[in-house]
């Protein structure tokens, strides 16, 4: 009792708990996965589109350059020309931006799915709050973001002076080579440069999201109080829950008491288990099990059996059969048929006689014919 009410958040959090932060906008993000997708798509942009980007601006300069007085002059050829201009730079910078775009979506999607909340859009006093603030400020998530940054720092310092050792020579050569092919020759390095540093954040993306789950959950904890009036909220009262099961099986009992004078006969086993069968030849169905009970309730249908004269036979192999294959008011088994024809054949053999209209039967088979995966 004490452990439960210590208040220490030591549950895991529920679905439906999960479910409310996700609504409230609290779920787990990693700033350091989505930057290193907006970098690395940008580096892979530029390499795909730069050469085309290049060429655009040539001709963009080269037209605007080119420009003659009377056009200058003329505001209908000026329009025309910066149309033009913009005309060849909309292809190369479109498809840049859309896979920026594209990068930041998957990046700021891969870990906590897509998800809109008016909630979290919605202003707060607790931000405007200095105290909130300054702890923010001087609090757990601050320390980590400040050691992540000092990761980075170094991750990246060292990726650059690696690359630079490596490419030392090759910088070095560019003074060497000739215009344009030298520009060309260090815009390449640059963006290999740019793409090699962006993935260098790898490191820092793959040690901040498994952080960034961990910390999501370890903050919705719940107490197991918590956990328990979840319970009771969502799925009720366990008493009350346990009243109300109670209360329909005595009302299914007394339902079931309600059909035994009904039954054609009472098979038992023959002190704990009785099921009441019933037939009705004008409905052309399968008999039916009326109602079935063990031990007290097994006793209290063979007392209504018997102040209502309805004949009670032993079987106790069918009698458990029918008890664990069947429920009241379902059509027996087919595979029960043959035995329980039996048992109305000699109900009605023994009606018969009871009228004069025929000989008394013999006794019941005391071995009916149960497949062996129908006997109890």
């Amino acid at each position: 009792m004490a452990d439960s009410d210590s208040g220490e958040r030591t549950e895991e959090p529920t679905a439906k708990k999960l479910s409310e932060a996700r609504k409230k906008g609290q779920i787990a993000r990693s700033k350091e996965l989505g930057t290193l997708f907006v970098l690395v798509g940008s580096a892979v942009g530029l390499m795909w589109v730069g050469s085309s980007l290049v060429n655009a601006l040539s001709k963009v300069m080269k037209r605007l350059f080119s420009i003659s007085r009377q056009e200058a002059t003329d505001i209908h050829a000026l329009v025309a020309a910066i149309n033009e201009v913009i005309g060849e730079l909309v292809a190369p910078l479109g498809w840049l931006f859309f896979i920026i775009m594209l990068a930041a979506f998957v990046g700021n999607t891969m870990l906590g799915g897509l998800s809109f909340s008016w909630e979290a859009m919605a202003p707060k006093a607790s931000k405007l709050s200095p105290i909130a603030g300054f702890k923010r400020m001087f609090g757990v998530q601050a320390a980590v973001e400040l050691l992540k940054s000092i990761l980075k720092f170094f991750v990246v310092f060292i990726v650059a002076f690696l690359l630079l050792s490596g490419l030392f020579e090759q910088i070095l050569g560019l003074s060497l080579e000739t215009i344009p092919s030298n520009f060309g020759h260090a815009v390449n390095m640059l963006l290999w440069m740019f793409l090699t540093l962006t993935i260098s954040l790898f490191i820092i993306a793959v040690i901040d999201a498994p952080y960034q789950v961990w910390n999501h959950t370890r903050q919705l904890k719940m107490t197991k109080q918590e956990v328990k009036d979840e319970m009771k909220n969502t799925e009720g009262n366990p008493e009350i829950k346990g009243r109300i099961r109670r209360t329909q099986y005595e009302m299914s009992q007394r339902r079931m008491m309600q059909d035994v004078p009904s039954a054609d006969v009472i098979i038992t086993n023959p002190t704990h288990y009785s099921v009441a069968i019933k037939y009705d030849t004008a409905s052309g169905q399968a008999p039916v099990l009326v109602a079935k009970g063990i031990d007290q309730m097994a006793i209290h249908i063979r007392t209504i059996a018997k102040e209502h004269d309805i004949e009670i036979l032993q079987s106790p192999v069918l009698a458990r059969s029918l008890y664990y294959t069947t429920e009241a008011n379902e059509e027996i088994p087919e595979e029960l048929f043959a035995a329980v024809a039996q048992v109305l054949a000699f109900i009605y053999q023994l009606n018969e006689h009871r009228k004069g209209k025929a000989t008394r039967p013999k006794s019941l088979a005391k071995n009916l014919p149960i497949p062996d995966d129908f006997r109890y």
